[in-house]
């Protein structure tokens, strides 16, 4: 019994001190509309960190079914509920139906029709991160190599016409998964793509940011406030800042690192929170944009939370982390306070 209270002890000190070191790349959840992209250097600097997991911003299938709504959850929903009329599973036959394709897969990894197999099981138990894994190299392959009948296998199976909104197939094709995650995993022969995302306190944004905007509407709309100048120079450095950031998207064939910058970072935080020189403007809605700001740190603290303990739980040293542009500098900030934890964005590499 001491022996067992010992080691359980041992386990969970080794677990918590494990330390972690983290790729963090700030992203665009689009490139469609950007110029060419170049992803070389930055898929020469994944080589050189040489990763044994990466995480995406999706939530686990653990947590997926546990909430009720956040800002997707009814295109999920959708999903789900045409894949289950293309062919269903029996959600206690799920874990084993993934474990079955993924061997057939290992053992025949250019037979696309098991891949699609193996997505479709992926989604029904709700994890779209490696739904979208198994996708994508259907895609990409029929991308190269057209094949009319896996196409319509492919559209019988999964109907990606019909997933076209949220974190959908449609929106997977010209991703950050499809330039930067998914290649990389491939060719590093990671299988799975781990979940980091929290949804918890979605509500509970959306309901800060609609506190504020009622707010700000009208308190933008006094042009002879004793605070209109201040607030109208404010206004207009930030529609600077998106002037640059869509001159850098016009031009650049190297956007994600732009993306990476403190400049970046700047302005597109001031699309949801502004300048902090505007909070203590006479009567500015300070409390609304502080609850805003309050419900983003939490959900940044939470991912970065799900980073470290997943990795830590399956034993992965170095991880490989894709956020959405506006998480980066807050992750970040967040992984430098975190014990045995180190972090550096894409540019601080060689």
């Amino acid at each position: 019994m001491k022996y067992s209270f010992f080691l359980l002890l041992f386990l969970s000190i080794h677990v918590y001190a494990q330390k972690v070191e983290v790729l963090l790349i700030g992203v665009s959840h689009n490139y469609s509309t950007y110029a060419p992209q170049d992803f070389s250097g930055i898929h020469d600097k994944i080589r050189k960190f040489k990763p044994t997991a990466f995480f995406g911003e999706f939530l686990s299938k653990e947590d997926e079914p546990l909430l009720m709504d956040y800002w997707c959850k009814s295109d999920n929903i959708k999903r789900l509920e045409f894949l289950k009329k293309n062919r269903n599973i029996a959600t206690a036959k799920l874990p084993g139906t993934i474990d079955s394709l993924t061997e057939l897969s290992l053992k025949n990894p250019k037979d696309y029709r098991i891949k699609t197999d193996l997505a479709h099981a992926y989604y029904l138990n709700q994890d779209v991160s490696n739904g979208h894994f198994q996708f994508w190299q259907v895609y990409d392959h029929l991308r190269q190599t057209p094949d009319v009948e896996l196409e319509n296998y492919v559209n019988k199976i999964l109907s990606p016409r019909l997933d076209v909104t949220g974190r959908s197939m449609k929106r997977l094709k010209t991703s950050e998964y499809a330039y930067i995650a998914f290649p990389m995993m491939l060719e590093m022969k990671i299988r799975e793509l781990l979940p980091m995302d929290c949804q918890d306190y979605d509500l509970n944004w959306i309901a800060a940011s609609i506190a504020f905007h009622t707010k700000f509407k009208t308190y933008r709309a006094d042009t002879a406030a004793t605070y209109a100048k201040e607030l109208i120079a404010l206004m207009i450095k930030r529609d600077q800042g998106f002037g640059k950031s869509a001159e850098v998207e016009k031009n650049s064939r190297k956007v994600t690192e732009w993306l990476n910058t403190d400049e970046a970072s700047g302005i597109f935080a001031s699309g949801d929170f502004y300048f902090p020189a505007m909070y203590d403007l006479i009567n500015f809605p300070k409390e609304e944009m502080l609850s805003q700001i309050h419900w983003w740190l939490m959900r940044n603290k939470v991912m970065c939370e799900n980073v470290v303990n997943r990795a830590r739980a399956s034993g992965a040293t170095k991880v490989v982390v894709i956020a959405g542009a506006n998480h980066r500098k807050y992750m970040q900030d967040i992984f430098k306070t975190m014990p045995s934890v180190t972090v550096k964005n894409i540019n601080e590499v060689q």
